[in-house]
Protein backbone atom coordinates (compact mmCIF):
# COMPACT_ATOMS: atom_id res chain seq x y z
CA UNK A 1 0.00 0.00 0.00
CA UNK A 2 1.09 3.49 -0.70
CA UNK A 3 2.35 5.70 1.90
CA UNK A 4 0.60 9.04 1.66
CA UNK A 5 2.67 11.70 2.84
CA UNK A 6 2.01 14.45 0.91
CA UNK A 7 -0.76 16.52 -0.87
CA UNK A 8 0.41 15.26 -4.11
CA UNK A 9 -0.13 12.18 -3.24
CA UNK A 10 -3.81 12.36 -2.62
CA UNK A 11 -3.68 13.73 -5.82
CA UNK A 12 -2.42 11.30 -7.85
CA UNK A 13 -4.57 8.62 -5.68
CA UNK A 14 -7.70 11.01 -6.62
CA UNK A 15 -6.66 11.12 -10.78
CA UNK A 16 -6.87 7.32 -10.74
CA UNK A 17 -10.36 6.67 -8.79
CA UNK A 18 -12.98 9.74 -10.15
CA UNK A 19 -13.86 9.91 -13.42
CA UNK A 20 -12.18 12.34 -16.08
CA UNK A 21 -14.46 14.77 -16.16
CA UNK A 22 -14.38 15.74 -12.33
CA UNK A 23 -10.64 15.20 -11.76
CA UNK A 24 -10.35 17.76 -14.14
CA UNK A 25 -12.47 20.04 -12.58
CA UNK A 26 -10.49 20.20 -9.65
CA UNK A 27 -7.61 20.35 -11.22
CA UNK A 28 -7.78 22.73 -13.90
CA UNK A 29 -7.65 26.27 -14.34
CA UNK A 30 -9.03 28.92 -17.23
CA UNK A 31 -7.48 29.60 -20.47
CA UNK A 32 -3.88 29.08 -20.17
CA UNK A 33 -3.74 27.95 -16.66
CA UNK A 34 -1.00 30.51 -15.79
CA UNK A 35 -2.66 31.82 -12.73
CA UNK A 36 -3.79 28.27 -11.83
CA UNK A 37 -0.21 27.62 -11.54
CA UNK A 38 1.11 30.93 -10.74
CA UNK A 39 -0.84 30.38 -7.49
CA UNK A 40 1.07 27.15 -6.49
CA UNK A 41 4.76 28.25 -8.40
CA UNK A 42 4.98 31.73 -6.63
CA UNK A 43 5.34 30.39 -2.95
CA UNK A 44 8.69 28.72 -4.07
CA UNK A 45 10.96 31.51 -3.94
CA UNK A 46 9.52 32.54 -0.64
CA UNK A 47 12.51 31.23 1.58
CA UNK A 48 12.49 30.24 5.82
CA UNK A 49 14.80 31.54 8.16
CA UNK A 50 15.96 28.48 10.23
CA UNK A 51 16.41 29.07 13.69
CA UNK A 52 18.41 26.78 16.13
CA UNK A 53 18.94 25.91 19.37
CA UNK A 54 15.51 27.72 20.80
CA UNK A 55 13.17 25.45 23.10
CA UNK A 56 10.17 23.72 21.01
CA UNK A 57 8.50 22.36 23.34
CA UNK A 58 4.57 23.21 23.49
CA UNK A 59 3.66 24.04 20.30
CA UNK A 60 0.49 25.49 19.21
CA UNK A 61 -1.02 26.62 16.04
CA UNK A 62 -4.40 27.08 17.34
CA UNK A 63 -5.90 30.61 16.28
CA UNK A 64 -9.18 32.40 15.86
CA UNK A 65 -10.99 33.05 12.20
CA UNK A 66 -13.43 35.39 12.76
CA UNK A 67 -13.29 34.67 16.16
CA UNK A 68 -14.36 31.34 15.65
CA UNK A 69 -11.82 28.93 17.26
CA UNK A 70 -9.39 27.09 15.01
CA UNK A 71 -7.40 24.33 15.27
CA UNK A 72 -4.77 26.08 12.78
CA UNK A 73 -5.21 29.21 10.51
CA UNK A 74 -6.79 26.83 7.90
CA UNK A 75 -10.26 26.53 6.89
CA UNK A 76 -12.22 24.06 3.82
CA UNK A 77 -12.83 26.34 1.02
CA UNK A 78 -16.14 26.41 -0.72
CA UNK A 79 -16.02 24.30 -3.64
CA UNK A 80 -18.59 23.19 -6.01
CA UNK A 81 -19.48 19.61 -7.05
CA UNK A 82 -17.98 18.00 -4.02
CA UNK A 83 -20.44 15.45 -3.96
CA UNK A 84 -19.47 14.21 -7.61
CA UNK A 85 -15.91 13.35 -6.11
CA UNK A 86 -17.21 11.35 -3.65
CA UNK A 87 -20.77 10.34 -2.97
CA UNK A 88 -22.11 12.53 -0.21
CA UNK A 89 -18.71 14.45 -0.71
CA UNK A 90 -19.94 17.33 1.40
CA UNK A 91 -20.87 15.85 4.24
CA UNK A 92 -17.98 13.67 4.36
CA UNK A 93 -15.88 16.98 4.38
CA UNK A 94 -17.98 18.63 6.81
CA UNK A 95 -17.47 16.08 9.80
CA UNK A 96 -13.88 15.60 8.94
CA UNK A 97 -13.41 19.68 9.43
CA UNK A 98 -15.50 19.18 12.62
CA UNK A 99 -13.34 16.45 14.13
CA UNK A 100 -10.17 18.18 13.38
CA UNK A 101 -11.24 21.58 14.76
CA UNK A 102 -11.48 23.77 11.84
CA UNK A 103 -13.68 25.30 10.07
CA UNK A 104 -16.00 24.19 6.57
CA UNK A 105 -17.60 26.02 3.92
CA UNK A 106 -20.13 24.89 1.84
CA UNK A 107 -20.72 26.45 -1.29
CA UNK A 108 -23.95 27.45 -2.99
CA UNK A 109 -23.02 24.72 -5.52
CA UNK A 110 -22.96 21.50 -3.91
CA UNK A 111 -24.58 18.47 -4.46
CA UNK A 112 -25.44 17.75 -0.79
CA UNK A 113 -27.95 20.55 0.52
CA UNK A 114 -27.46 23.16 3.12
CA UNK A 115 -30.14 21.03 5.26
CA UNK A 116 -28.00 17.84 4.27
CA UNK A 117 -24.83 19.11 5.80
CA UNK A 118 -26.93 20.66 8.76
CA UNK A 119 -27.84 17.53 9.44
CA UNK A 120 -25.47 15.13 9.16
CA UNK A 121 -23.36 17.38 11.41
CA UNK A 122 -25.49 17.36 14.20
CA UNK A 123 -26.45 21.19 13.93
CA UNK A 124 -22.69 21.67 14.17
CA UNK A 125 -21.65 25.38 12.41
CA UNK A 126 -20.48 25.45 9.45
CA UNK A 127 -19.92 28.50 6.88
CA UNK A 128 -21.60 28.90 4.11
CA UNK A 129 -20.24 30.29 0.74
CA UNK A 130 -23.23 32.60 -1.73
CA UNK A 131 -23.43 33.32 -5.02
CA UNK A 132 -25.83 35.94 -6.33
CA UNK A 133 -28.22 35.12 -8.86
CA UNK A 134 -30.15 37.71 -11.00
CA UNK A 135 -33.40 35.65 -9.02
CA UNK A 136 -33.24 38.01 -5.63
CA UNK A 137 -36.30 35.88 -4.32
CA UNK A 138 -33.95 32.86 -4.21
CA UNK A 139 -31.12 34.16 -2.46
CA UNK A 140 -33.41 35.40 0.01
CA UNK A 141 -34.67 32.30 0.78
CA UNK A 142 -30.94 30.76 0.64
CA UNK A 143 -29.60 33.28 2.92
CA UNK A 144 -32.96 32.33 5.28
CA UNK A 145 -31.90 28.77 4.69
CA UNK A 146 -28.38 29.23 5.60
CA UNK A 147 -29.61 30.89 8.83
CA UNK A 148 -32.21 28.24 9.76
CA UNK A 149 -28.70 25.32 9.42
CA UNK A 150 -26.88 27.61 12.57
CA UNK A 151 -24.24 28.73 9.73
CA UNK A 152 -22.45 30.99 11.64
CA UNK A 153 -20.64 33.04 8.54
CA UNK A 154 -21.60 33.92 4.99
CA UNK A 155 -18.97 34.16 2.41
CA UNK A 156 -19.84 36.28 0.00
CA UNK A 157 -18.24 35.40 -3.34
CA UNK A 158 -17.77 38.17 -5.70
CA UNK A 159 -15.51 37.14 -8.80
CA UNK A 160 -17.92 35.04 -10.54
CA UNK A 161 -20.41 38.01 -11.71
CA UNK A 162 -19.56 36.16 -15.34
CA UNK A 163 -18.03 32.31 -15.89
CA UNK A 164 -13.95 32.17 -17.26
CA UNK A 165 -13.75 30.13 -19.68
CA UNK A 166 -12.33 26.72 -18.36
CA UNK A 167 -11.24 24.41 -21.30
CA UNK A 168 -11.17 20.72 -19.81
CA UNK A 169 -14.42 21.45 -18.56
CA UNK A 170 -16.10 22.45 -22.01
CA UNK A 171 -14.12 19.96 -23.91
CA UNK A 172 -15.62 17.17 -20.97
CA UNK A 173 -19.36 18.70 -21.66
CA UNK A 174 -19.41 18.44 -17.75
CA UNK A 175 -21.99 18.28 -15.66
CA UNK A 176 -23.89 16.66 -12.63
CA UNK A 177 -24.46 13.55 -12.73
CA UNK A 178 -22.45 13.11 -15.63
CA UNK A 179 -24.03 13.12 -19.35
CA UNK A 180 -24.70 8.94 -20.41
CA UNK A 181 -22.55 9.73 -24.07
CA UNK A 182 -20.41 6.84 -25.02
CA UNK A 183 -16.78 8.14 -23.73
CA UNK A 184 -18.10 9.05 -20.60
CA UNK A 185 -19.55 5.52 -19.91
CA UNK A 186 -16.46 3.89 -20.60
CA UNK A 187 -14.62 6.43 -18.57
CA UNK A 188 -17.03 5.81 -15.56
CA UNK A 189 -16.79 1.61 -16.25
CA UNK A 190 -12.91 2.42 -15.10
CA UNK A 191 -13.73 3.54 -11.84
CA UNK A 192 -15.80 0.97 -10.08
CA UNK A 193 -15.45 1.80 -6.39
CA UNK A 194 -16.58 5.63 -7.27
CA UNK A 195 -19.71 4.24 -9.69
CA UNK A 196 -20.98 1.70 -6.63
CA UNK A 197 -20.74 4.63 -4.08
CA UNK A 198 -22.63 7.32 -6.45
CA UNK A 199 -25.07 4.49 -6.99
CA UNK A 200 -25.62 4.37 -2.86
CA UNK A 201 -26.72 7.98 -2.92
CA UNK A 202 -29.51 9.54 -3.72
CA UNK A 203 -27.36 12.84 -4.00
CA UNK A 204 -26.54 13.36 -7.58
CA UNK A 205 -28.20 16.80 -8.57
CA UNK A 206 -27.47 20.44 -6.96
CA UNK A 207 -28.95 20.37 -3.63
CA UNK A 208 -29.22 23.59 -2.80
CA UNK A 209 -31.21 24.64 -6.35
CA UNK A 210 -33.23 21.98 -7.65
CA UNK A 211 -36.47 21.70 -5.26
CA UNK A 212 -36.11 24.97 -4.47
CA UNK A 213 -36.25 27.01 -7.09
CA UNK A 214 -39.68 27.71 -9.69
CA UNK A 215 -39.41 25.33 -12.71
CA UNK A 216 -36.43 23.65 -11.51
CA UNK A 217 -36.90 19.69 -11.57
CA UNK A 218 -34.52 18.19 -13.94
CA UNK A 219 -30.86 18.71 -14.82
CA UNK A 220 -31.52 19.94 -18.04
CA UNK A 221 -33.61 22.47 -16.83
CA UNK A 222 -30.85 23.50 -14.60
CA UNK A 223 -28.02 23.90 -16.59
CA UNK A 224 -30.26 26.73 -18.43
CA UNK A 225 -30.85 28.32 -15.45
CA UNK A 226 -27.53 28.74 -13.97
CA UNK A 227 -26.28 30.20 -17.64
CA UNK A 228 -29.41 32.33 -17.34
CA UNK A 229 -28.49 33.38 -13.33
CA UNK A 230 -24.90 34.47 -12.89
CA UNK A 231 -25.59 38.45 -12.77
CA UNK A 232 -22.96 40.32 -14.25
CA UNK A 233 -25.03 43.41 -12.42
CA UNK A 234 -23.49 42.66 -8.80
CA UNK A 235 -22.43 45.60 -6.97
CA UNK A 236 -21.35 47.08 -3.42
CA UNK A 237 -25.26 47.83 -2.99
CA UNK A 238 -25.62 44.07 -2.99
CA UNK A 239 -23.36 43.25 -0.79
CA UNK A 240 -24.82 46.41 1.69
CA UNK A 241 -28.11 44.58 1.15
CA UNK A 242 -26.89 41.05 1.65
CA UNK A 243 -25.17 41.79 4.74
CA UNK A 244 -27.93 43.17 6.24
CA UNK A 245 -30.36 40.25 5.18
CA UNK A 246 -28.01 37.86 6.74
CA UNK A 247 -27.34 40.21 9.94
CA UNK A 248 -24.03 37.96 10.89
CA UNK A 249 -20.68 37.46 10.29
CA UNK A 250 -19.93 38.59 6.52
CA UNK A 251 -16.64 37.21 4.62
CA UNK A 252 -15.72 38.81 1.09
CA UNK A 253 -14.24 36.49 -0.98
CA UNK A 254 -12.22 37.54 -4.40
CA UNK A 255 -10.24 40.49 -2.98
CA UNK A 256 -7.44 40.94 -5.89
CA UNK A 257 -6.49 44.60 -5.81
CA UNK A 258 -6.07 47.11 -2.81
CA UNK A 259 -8.74 49.70 -4.05
CA UNK A 260 -11.63 47.03 -3.98
CA UNK A 261 -9.71 45.88 -0.84
CA UNK A 262 -10.74 49.43 1.01
CA UNK A 263 -13.89 49.23 -0.25
CA UNK A 264 -14.39 45.91 1.31
CA UNK A 265 -13.26 47.68 4.80
CA UNK A 266 -16.06 50.03 4.03
CA UNK A 267 -18.69 47.69 3.48
CA UNK A 268 -18.39 46.42 7.04
CA UNK A 269 -17.25 42.79 6.21
CA UNK A 270 -15.73 40.94 9.02
CA UNK A 271 -12.95 39.65 6.88
CA UNK A 272 -11.89 39.56 3.36
CA UNK A 273 -10.24 36.55 0.98
CA UNK A 274 -7.43 37.46 -1.39
CA UNK A 275 -8.26 35.28 -4.35
CA UNK A 276 -8.32 34.86 -7.95
CA UNK A 277 -10.88 31.69 -7.77
CA UNK A 278 -8.16 29.23 -7.73
CA UNK A 279 -7.14 30.80 -11.32
CA UNK A 280 -10.25 29.65 -12.51
CA UNK A 281 -11.37 33.36 -14.05
CA UNK A 282 -8.80 35.99 -15.33
CA UNK A 283 -6.17 34.06 -16.42
CA UNK A 284 -3.22 35.96 -16.32
CA UNK A 285 -4.14 37.96 -12.91
CA UNK A 286 -1.33 37.95 -10.12
CA UNK A 287 -1.17 34.93 -8.10
CA UNK A 288 -2.74 35.02 -4.27
CA UNK A 289 0.05 34.64 -2.45
CA UNK A 290 1.45 38.00 -4.43
CA UNK A 291 -1.62 39.94 -4.53
CA UNK A 292 -1.41 39.60 -0.40
CA UNK A 293 1.42 41.64 0.67
CA UNK A 294 -0.21 45.30 -0.50
CA UNK A 295 -3.43 44.19 0.80
CA UNK A 296 -1.96 43.74 3.73
CA UNK A 297 -0.30 46.88 3.95
CA UNK A 298 -3.36 48.79 3.17
CA UNK A 299 -6.08 47.37 5.06
CA UNK A 300 -5.05 44.21 7.48
CA UNK A 301 -5.64 46.76 10.45
CA UNK A 302 -9.19 47.38 9.64
CA UNK A 303 -10.58 44.39 8.66
CA UNK A 304 -9.04 40.53 8.83
CA UNK A 305 -7.34 39.75 5.83
CA UNK A 306 -7.45 35.99 4.73
CA UNK A 307 -6.38 34.45 1.37
CA UNK A 308 -6.15 31.20 -1.06
CA UNK A 309 -5.21 29.93 -4.13
CA UNK A 310 -1.86 27.47 -4.19
CA UNK A 311 -1.82 26.25 -0.92
CA UNK A 312 -0.59 22.25 -1.01
CA UNK A 313 1.31 22.21 1.93
CA UNK A 314 1.79 23.63 5.81
CA UNK A 315 4.63 25.96 4.53
CA UNK A 316 2.43 27.43 2.27
CA UNK A 317 0.22 28.20 5.13
CA UNK A 318 2.84 29.43 6.94
CA UNK A 319 4.36 31.59 4.41
CA UNK A 320 0.74 33.52 3.84
CA UNK A 321 0.49 33.56 7.86
CA UNK A 322 3.99 35.62 7.93
CA UNK A 323 2.57 37.71 5.01
CA UNK A 324 -0.09 39.24 7.24
CA UNK A 325 -2.79 36.31 6.53
CA UNK A 326 -4.93 35.24 9.36
CA UNK A 327 -6.91 32.95 7.60
CA UNK A 328 -6.26 30.53 4.77
CA UNK A 329 -7.98 27.77 2.95
CA UNK A 330 -7.48 24.48 1.20
CA UNK A 331 -10.14 23.49 -1.72
CA UNK A 332 -7.38 21.28 -4.29
CA UNK A 333 -6.18 20.24 -1.53
CA UNK A 334 -8.99 18.22 0.29
CA UNK A 335 -10.84 17.91 -2.97
CA UNK A 336 -8.04 15.34 -3.92
CA UNK A 337 -8.24 13.62 -0.14
CA UNK A 338 -12.24 13.42 -0.53
CA UNK A 339 -11.92 11.90 -3.86
CA UNK A 340 -8.61 9.57 -2.72
CA UNK A 341 -10.38 8.56 0.69
CA UNK A 342 -13.64 10.43 1.01
CA UNK A 343 -14.14 11.16 4.88
CA UNK A 344 -10.39 9.95 5.75
CA UNK A 345 -8.93 11.55 2.77
CA UNK A 346 -10.11 15.12 3.99
CA UNK A 347 -8.76 14.10 7.26
CA UNK A 348 -5.50 12.86 6.33
CA UNK A 349 -4.82 16.39 4.03
CA UNK A 350 -5.64 18.58 7.35
CA UNK A 351 -3.15 16.26 9.12
CA UNK A 352 -0.45 16.70 6.27
CA UNK A 353 -0.96 20.48 6.45
CA UNK A 354 -1.04 20.69 10.15
CA UNK A 355 2.11 18.51 10.82
CA UNK A 356 3.85 20.64 7.96
CA UNK A 357 2.82 24.00 9.62
CA UNK A 358 3.93 22.88 13.00
CA UNK A 359 7.33 21.69 12.49
CA UNK A 360 8.16 24.26 10.05
CA UNK A 361 6.99 26.95 12.50
CA UNK A 362 9.28 25.48 15.25
CA UNK A 363 12.28 25.15 12.76
CA UNK A 364 12.23 28.76 12.18
CA UNK A 365 12.08 29.23 16.25
CA UNK A 366 8.15 29.60 17.08
CA UNK A 367 6.05 27.96 19.01
CA UNK A 368 2.66 29.85 18.97
CA UNK A 369 1.43 31.02 15.69
CA UNK A 370 0.25 34.00 17.13
CA UNK A 371 4.05 35.38 17.24
CA UNK A 372 4.97 34.44 13.51
CA UNK A 373 5.56 37.49 11.90
CA UNK A 374 7.42 38.53 8.15
CA UNK A 375 10.47 38.15 10.35
CA UNK A 376 10.55 34.17 9.48
CA UNK A 377 11.00 35.25 5.98
CA UNK A 378 14.06 35.98 3.98
CA UNK A 379 14.28 39.59 2.98
CA UNK A 380 14.36 39.99 -0.85
CA UNK A 381 12.17 36.15 -1.33
CA UNK A 382 8.71 38.15 -0.68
Amino acid sequence: MTVITTIEDLRVLAQRRIPRMFYDYVDCGSWTESTYHANSDDFKPIKLRQRVAINMENRSTACTMIGQPTAMPVALAPTGLTGMLCADGEIKSALAAKKFGVPYTLSTMSICSIEDVAAATGGHPFWFQLYVMKDRDYIERLIDRAKAANCSALMLTLDLQIIGQRHKDLKNGLSAPPKLTLPNILNMLTKPHWGLSMLGTPRRGFGNIIGHVKGIESMGTLSEWTAKQFDPALSWDDVAWIKKRWGGKLILKGIQDVQDARIAVDSGADALIVSNHGGRQLDGAPSSIAALPAIVDAVGNQIEVHMDGGIRSGQDVLKAWALGARGTYIGRAFNYGVAALGEQGVTKALQIIHKELDLTMAFCGHTRIGKVDRSILLPGTF
